[in-house]
């Protein structure tokens, strides 16, 4: 008992600073909560089996991101990538139409709590670079990407390792990672994807537009509403495959079929994917709020560039917030 106490002692100390970034690599590779928990769960319990043969030829953290990694592969392997709106077809035009049904067994892309992918009491620049790695855009933007070509790209780009330590990690040849690269961003470069100016969360200027956001919808206020929103603003939400592109249908759709009336929206702050958010409550007949979709911003230090709206009020508790509220 104790020989296994002393080991426990010694996995722990070598593995548990990684847990938090590994968790964030298996969302990044999966975009989603409970797909990357269960991942790095695996991934422990693998690198605890194998912890006796760990021969130390590589460091820790290079080891159990290629256990995560080859355990994301397996994964991804057996399910469908994670798409948003926007990645499904072309924005509507007509902001005064019925939303089109979602395809038939889609599975979203999550949201994930900052909490969960940042430890704010790390470094200033690393929580930073953090914020800059769970960003909901570039998450939506790997969803592309086959399984490789994704943790080739994660691998390089996101956490900027070079090609030799990517080549350990995916147990191939650096020629062969350098392949997986340019496939990967050729493939990024030709979707015509590109991350919005999206201002920190801890900028006074981007909590006013959040503030504001908030109470335009609580109050059912129209024109502050379009005031936010960028002239190349996007709109989109799960559930359906309709999104809209530019203010010129957003503020529309908003006012006619989203906004309703004054006390139906109670909205609640959040730090989500890097950037703000927040999760809204819609009000029932019985005069009750109940959760309805946790939303998500890129905002500029005056505008909102986007709106993400997730409208599973299953994803609530991974934000410890409650079904309803007040």
């Amino acid at each position: 008992m104790a020989m296994r106490d002393a080991k426990t002692d010694q996995f722990d100390a070598a593995t548990a600073p990684f847990r938090r970034e590994l968790f964030a690599h298996c969302y990044r590779m999966t975009g989603s909560i409970g797909d990357a928990e269960d991942l790095v769960q695996e991934t422990y319990l693998r690198a605890w089996q194998a912890f006796d043969r760990f021969e130390r030829r590589s460091s820790v953290r290079t080891w159990m991101y290629r256990i995560a990694t080859n355990a994301c592969l397996s994964a991804l392997h057996r399910n469908r990538r994670r798409p948003l709106p926007s990645g499904l077809g072309s924005p509507s035009t007509d902001p005064h139409a019925a939303t089109a049904p979602a395809p038939a067994g889609v599975s979203w892309l999550e949201p994930v709590p900052d909490r969960l992918v940042v430890d704010d009491l790390s470094d200033p620049a690393e929580v930073v670079a953090a914020r800059h790695r769970v960003r909901l855009a570039l998450v939506a933007m790997l969803q592309l990407l086959p399984p490789r070509q994704r943790a080739a790209v994660i691998l390089a780009e996101a956490l900027d390792l070079p090609a030799v330590a990517a080549a350990e990690i995916l147990n191939v040849s650096v020629t062969a990672v350098k392949s997986l690269l340019q496939r990967g961003r050729a493939r990024l470069a030709e979707a015509a994807l590109s991350e919005v100016d999206v201002a920190e969360p801890t900028d006074q200027g981007a909590r006013r537009a959040l503030d504001r956001y908030m109470a335009a919808f609580e109050q059912a206020d129209h024109a502050a509403i379009k005031r936010l929103l960028a002239e190349e603003a996007v709109l989109e939400m799960t559930g359906t495959s309709t999104w809209f592109s530019g203010k010129a249908t957003c503020a529309p759709f908003i006012t006619a079929q989203a906004i309703g009336h004054p006390g139906d929206w109670a909205m609640v702050p959040l730090r989500v994917n890097g950037q703000l958010g927040a999760a809204a409550y819609h009000r029932d007949s019985d005069q009750t709020y109940r959760a309805f979709a946790i939303v998500v911003l890129a905002t500029t230090r005056s505008h909102l560039n986007r709106i993400t709206l997730f409208s599973d009020p299953g994803l609530f508790g991974h934000f410890a917030l409650p079904p309803q509220w007040r």
